[in-house]
């Protein structure tokens, strides 16, 4: 009886193994470190949001400067020129405050864009890669507790995207 539990078992169990699936794994982690397009993408935000960054420099030098004037000069100025000093600080303070939040967002939203922009590079590269390699299943490096290293294709996929940039 348990032999031919066992054989219909196997026999059952042919076809599954037959159809077993090509698995391979990609870390979009480490794609998105080493491509050469993430150099590119930061020197365009850089060109991009240049001259914002150098104001808020500017800003920060300002008060420091206006800081040390206040520091250094506090025993020598009268009550009015420091009621004016400590206006000018705070007023440049919320210049800086205003100026630095909203490039920050605009420089996060426009990061944001471009990296989605990558993002579809990516996933049409490894659907090619997929595809060639007749890979049916594809799968974040996080998802499996162990992977042979000949079922990573992240290498594979940072090679094609560097080629084609």
């Amino acid at each position: 009886m348990l032999n031919r539990v066992l054989l219909a078992t196997v026999i059952l169990a042919a076809p599954l193994a037959a159809q077993a699936e090509k698995l391979a794994v990609v870390d979009m982690q480490a794609i998105f470190e080493q491509l050469p397009q993430r150099e590119e993408i930061g020197k365009a935000m850089k060109q991009e949001f240049g001259d914002r960054i150098a104001k808020v420099q500017k800003l920060q030098a300002d008060i420091r400067g206006l800081l040390e004037t206040q520091q250094r000069d506090a025993a020598l100025m009268g009550e009015s020129q420091k009621t004016e000093l400590a206006r000018k600080i705070d007023a440049q303070k919320s210049e800086l405050q205003l100026e630095g939040k909203a490039l920050d967002e605009d420089m996060r939203t426009r990061q944001g864009e471009e990296q989605n922009k990558l993002l579809v590079k990516v996933q049409k590269t490894i659907n090619k890669i997929a595809e060639k390699e007749n890979i049916d299943i594809v799968l974040q490096r996080g998802a499996a507790v162990y992977v042979k290293p000949s079922a990573d294709i992240s290498g594979k996929v940072i090679e094609a995207l560097s080629k084609g940039k």
